[in-house]
């Protein structure tokens, strides 16, 4: 199933599927189409999304977490 990076739950393993928003970034960070991640947390209020790319934590704000399709591959928990 395919949401939103802002959308996965708490521990669960996605692959990035689209990025619709400028990717440099984040591509210079691993983050890119295909690659899979686990979703760390999440800050209340607007705060960043963590996830965990292999060995390295990623943090971005919320609104470029809603930018990001995955496609959801289980539950890391």
């Amino acid at each position: 199933m395919q949401i939103k990076l802002s959308d996965l739950p708490f521990g669960a393993t996605a692959i990035v599927r689209e990025i619709r928003t400028s990717a440099h970034n984040l591509n210079c960070m691993g983050l890119r189409i295909g690659k899979e991640l686990k979703m760390v947390t999440k800050q209340p209020i607007k705060g960043p999304v963590v996830v965990l790319i292999g060995e390295l934590e990623i943090a971005m704000g919320l609104e470029t977490a809603e930018q990001i399709v995955v496609e959801t591959t289980g539950t890391g928990a």
